[in-house]
């Protein structure tokens, strides 16, 4: 993502005032240089993980592994990856993944010509990984700009936090994100740096 992207953005951005506050206290890009194969397992362990939980069970598996490569992954005993912290539907939807990254391109320049959409319909082909972990992936890997990931908790805690008094539907969510178009990735980033925050 290039300079002149993020200042697309956050000019955008800033026409929200909550969102304007938001860009002054945080720079939620970081310099994650992970391969699009490690960022998916990244996804893949944290499914229904807290942020805490995620991260220790990710370094430890991480540990095991000679590389989160594909070939890493198939070749690493399973034992040893469950007693990492895996349970034995992670261990088999990490090896689904791994033989569909042998299988396709699924980098971001094999992805490119594809529609966000078709991403999701592709990823999700691949059994463990839903909805939500394609859209991780399109976020955190592809960058694209204008995902709108209302299936993770933080996204929906966070909206809910910064621009309601309690419980919003995803419709109220959606007619605030309606704001942050064409780039409801970069304010997702955001709300997900907000709401680590506390």
């Amino acid at each position: 993502m290039t300079a002149d992207e993020r200042a697309e953005a956050a000019a955008v951005l800033r026409s929200d005032p909550v969102m304007a506050d938001l860009l002054e206290r945080y720079d939620p890009y970081g310099t994650d240089d992970r391969a699009p194969f490690e960022r998916l397992c990244v996804s893949i362990i944290g499914q229904q993980l807290s942020t805490a939980s995620a991260t220790a069970v990710r370094e430890r598996v991480f540990e095991t592994l000679a590389a989160p490569t594909p070939a890493g992954v198939l070749a690493a005993d399973e034992t040893v990856l469950r007693e990492a912290g895996l349970s034995a539907s992670k261990v088999e939807y990490l090896r689904n993944a791994a033989r569909a990254f042998q299988d396709d391109d699924l980098t971001p320049a094999g992805l490119a010509d594809h529609s966000d959409e078709a991403v999701v319909d592709r990823l999700t082909e691949i059994r463990g990984i839903g909805r939500w972990t394609a859209r991780m992936y399109l976020i955190f890997v592809l960058e694209r700009p204008d995902v709108l990931p209302l299936g993770d908790l933080a996204v929906r805690r966070g909206i809910e936090t910064l621009y309601g008094d309690g419980e919003m539907s995803r419709a109220e969510m959606r007619e605030v994100a309606d704001a942050w178009r064409p780039y409801r990735s970069h304010a997702a980033r955001y709300v997900w740096a907000d709401y680590e925050s506390e």
